[in-house]
C-alpha cells in the first residue's frame, strides 16, 4: 500500500510506501524538501501538515517540541503517513538534479592530518562518477546496516575521487574502526549524494562561510567551487577550533587569502593555551562574525559544525544582524551522542 504525498504550494505529489517516512519518499522521488541529519535531531526538514494522518518516529525534542507539534508542524524525516497527506514545505530547487545512488569506493588514501582528524580519499569505479553538488554529503553503510554520514570535502569538478575528513569520537562504531583497523585498498559501500546543503550559484551576494572543526570539510568544497566558478563573490571564512591544531588545514585557508582577491580569512581559536603561542581571534566563531558584520542583510552564509554552533549562529544573525532567514544555509553535524 502506498499513499500520496501533495506539496503546497507547488502541488507537487509523489507515492510514499507504507511504513516510509515523507522525507525517503521524497528523495526517491526527486522532490527537493530540505533536509540535513534525517534522523530527527536538526529541524531542518519541519514543515506543517495541512491534512492527513500521521506518526513521528523517535526524535529530540528541540527539533519538533511538543508545543510545535500540536500546532500541526512535521518533523518529515521521521513522519510515517497513514493516509494521503498535505503538506507545507519550502522546496529547494536544485536537489533532485543528480540521481541519488548506492556505490562501491576504495581507499585509496588515509592521511592522518590532526591527532584526532584523519582525511580519506575514495576511489570510484573507473566507469562511474558521483554527481553531486558542493556541499552535499553521502552515507556508508555499514555491515550491521547502520548508516554515517560525511560530506564530500572536494567540490565536483575536483577528480575522480572523492575524499572525507573525519574525527575521531572515542567509542563510536565507525570512527574507532577507521582510526584502529581500518586501511588504504579497503572497500567501504555508500550513498548519495545526500543533504540541501550546498552552495546557490544563481546569486551575487558576498558570503560568509562559518565552520566549526570538521564542519570544514563541505565549507571547503564550495570555496574550491567558488573558485572553479570564477564567481568574484566576496568570501569571508570563519573556521573555529578549541585549540589552533584544530584547525587541520589552516596553511591551505592562508594560502587562499594570499592568492584570491576576494577572499578572507578569519580563525578562531576558543581554548587556546599558553604554549599555543596562539596571537589571532579568541573566543567563539560565530561572535567573530557578530563584531565584524553587525549588518548582514546583504549576505548569504554558509554555515557547518556542531549543533550548538550552528543554532546559535542562525539565531543570532537573523536577530541580531538582520541577516534574512532565508539566506542562512546549514548543515550541523550530529553525531550518535547529539541523538541521545
Amino acid at each position: 500500500m502506498s499513499f500520496q504525498v501533495t506539496v503546497q504550494p507547488s502541488g507537487r505529489q509523489f507515492a510514499c510506501d507504507e511504513g516510509e517516512t515523507i522525507l525517503n519518499a521524497a528523495i526517491r522521488a526527486g522532490v527537493g524538501l530540505p533536509y540535513g541529519c534525517k534522523n530527527g535531531a536538526c529541524s531542518s526538514c519541519k514543515g506543517k501538515l495541512i491534512s492527513g494522518n500521521i506518526t513521528h518516529g523517535a526524535h529530540q525534542e528541540k527539533a519538533l517540541p511538543v508545543t510545535e507539534e500540536a500546532l500541526g508542524l512535521s518533523l518529515f524525516c521521521c513522519a510515517t503517513p497513514h493516509s494521503d497527506v498535505t503538506i507545507e514545505a519550502r522546496e529547494v530547487a536544485g536537489v533532485g538534479e543528480f540521481p541519488v545512488r548506492k556505490m562501491p569506493s576504495r581507499i585509496a588514501k588515509i592521511e592522518k592530518v590532526a591527532d584526532d582528524v584523519v582525511i580519506i580519499s575514495l576511489q570510484l569505479p573507473a566507469t562511474e562518477r558521483l554527481q553531486y553538488l558542493a556541499g552535499q554529503y553521502i552515507e556508508f553503510m555499514l555491515r550491521d546496516g547502520k548508516r554515517r554520514s560525511y560530506s564530500m570535502a572536494n567540490a565536483p569538478h575536483k577528480d575522480a575521487q572523492i575524499s572525507v575528513h573525519i574525527r575521531h569520537m572515542p567509542g563510536g562504531l565507525f570512527t574507532d574502526q577507521v582510526f584502529s583497523t581500518l586501511k588504504e585498498r579497503d572497500i567501504l559501500r555508500f550513498e548519495g549524494p545526500l543533504g540541501t546543503f550546498f552552495l546557490r550559484e544563481d546569486s551575487a551576494k558576498p558570503v560568509v562561510l562559518l565552520a566549526s572543526g570538521t564542519g570544514f570539510a563541505p565549507i571547503k568544497a564550495i570555496i574550491e567551487q567558488m573558485i572553479h566558478n570564477e564567481s568574484g563573490r566576496a568570501m569571508t571564512l570563519y573556521w573555529g577550533g578549541r585549540r589552533p591544531q584544530d584547525l587541520y588545514m589552516h596553511a591551505l585557508c592562508e594560502e587562499w587569502a594570499r592568492t584570491i582577491p576576494a577572499f578572507t580569512y578569519v580563525p578562531v581559536i576558543s581554548n587556546a593555551h599558553a604554549d599555543d603561542h596562539w596571537d589571532g581571534r579568541n573566543g567563539f566563531v560565530h561572535q567573530a562574525v557578530l563584531t565584524d558584520f553587525p549588518d548582514l542583510s546583504a549576505y548569504q552564509v554558509y554555515a557547518c559544525g556542531a549543533p550548538i554552533v550552528v543554532d546559535s549562529a542562525k539565531r543570532d544573525f537573523v536577530n541580531l544582524c538582520h541577516l534574512p532567514a532565508e539566506e542562512f544555509y546549514a548543515d550541523a553535524f550530529t553525531s550518535e551522542a547529539d541523538l541521545a
